[in-house]
Protein backbone atom coordinates (compact mmCIF):
# COMPACT_ATOMS: atom_id res chain seq x y z
CA UNK A 1 0.00 0.00 0.00
CA UNK A 2 1.59 3.63 -0.86
CA UNK A 3 2.17 6.15 1.83
CA UNK A 4 1.30 8.93 -1.07
CA UNK A 5 -0.86 11.79 0.08
CA UNK A 6 -4.61 10.79 -1.45
CA UNK A 7 -5.55 14.12 -2.44
CA UNK A 8 -2.20 13.98 -4.61
CA UNK A 9 -3.13 10.91 -6.43
CA UNK A 10 -4.84 10.13 -10.03
CA UNK A 11 -7.92 8.64 -10.23
CA UNK A 12 -6.23 5.09 -11.54
CA UNK A 13 -3.65 5.55 -8.66
CA UNK A 14 -6.34 5.69 -6.08
CA UNK A 15 -8.76 3.47 -7.56
CA UNK A 16 -5.75 0.03 -7.69
CA UNK A 17 -5.24 1.32 -3.94
CA UNK A 18 -8.81 1.12 -3.22
CA UNK A 19 -9.12 -2.39 -4.83
CA UNK A 20 -5.92 -3.49 -2.22
CA UNK A 21 -7.63 -1.80 0.49
CA UNK A 22 -11.08 -3.85 -0.28
CA UNK A 23 -8.89 -7.08 -0.57
CA UNK A 24 -7.47 -6.81 2.73
CA UNK A 25 -10.36 -6.75 4.56
CA UNK A 26 -12.49 -9.04 2.62
CA UNK A 27 -9.65 -11.33 3.55
CA UNK A 28 -10.47 -11.05 7.37
CA UNK A 29 -7.00 -11.84 8.37
CA UNK A 30 -6.37 -8.36 9.18
CA UNK A 31 -6.24 -7.35 13.15
CA UNK A 32 -8.76 -4.88 14.45
CA UNK A 33 -6.43 -1.71 14.64
CA UNK A 34 -5.20 -2.32 11.30
CA UNK A 35 -9.10 -2.47 9.76
CA UNK A 36 -9.80 0.67 10.90
CA UNK A 37 -6.98 2.17 9.37
CA UNK A 38 -7.56 0.57 6.31
CA UNK A 39 -11.12 1.38 6.20
CA UNK A 40 -10.50 5.43 6.60
CA UNK A 41 -7.69 5.01 4.32
CA UNK A 42 -10.50 3.14 2.00
CA UNK A 43 -12.83 6.37 3.13
CA UNK A 44 -10.44 8.48 1.91
CA UNK A 45 -9.56 6.60 -1.48
CA UNK A 46 -13.12 6.67 -2.25
CA UNK A 47 -13.96 10.30 -1.71
CA UNK A 48 -10.60 11.00 -3.75
CA UNK A 49 -12.42 9.39 -6.73
CA UNK A 50 -15.58 11.20 -6.83
CA UNK A 51 -14.01 14.22 -6.59
CA UNK A 52 -11.75 13.40 -9.76
CA UNK A 53 -14.64 11.63 -11.56
CA UNK A 54 -16.56 14.70 -10.64
CA UNK A 55 -14.74 17.08 -12.26
CA UNK A 56 -14.60 15.18 -15.19
CA UNK A 57 -18.03 14.69 -15.40
CA UNK A 58 -18.15 18.79 -15.11
CA UNK A 59 -15.65 19.04 -18.13
CA UNK A 60 -17.67 16.88 -20.23
CA UNK A 61 -20.91 18.70 -19.61
CA UNK A 62 -18.78 22.03 -20.14
CA UNK A 63 -18.44 21.09 -24.16
CA UNK A 64 -20.59 23.12 -26.37
CA UNK A 65 -21.59 21.91 -29.87
CA UNK A 66 -21.99 24.14 -33.03
CA UNK A 67 -25.37 23.72 -35.03
CA UNK A 68 -24.00 21.00 -36.86
CA UNK A 69 -23.63 19.09 -33.43
CA UNK A 70 -19.73 19.42 -33.37
CA UNK A 71 -17.68 20.61 -30.15
CA UNK A 72 -17.14 23.82 -30.89
CA UNK A 73 -15.21 24.45 -27.46
CA UNK A 74 -15.99 24.32 -23.57
CA UNK A 75 -17.70 27.09 -21.46
CA UNK A 76 -16.37 27.95 -18.12
CA UNK A 77 -18.38 25.52 -15.50
CA UNK A 78 -19.69 27.56 -12.82
CA UNK A 79 -18.23 25.78 -9.83
CA UNK A 80 -21.95 26.20 -7.42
Amino acid sequence: MSEKAVAQMSFEEAMRELEQVVGQLESGNVELEKSIALYERGAALKAQCEAVLKAAEEKVAAITLDEAGQPKGTTPVDPA
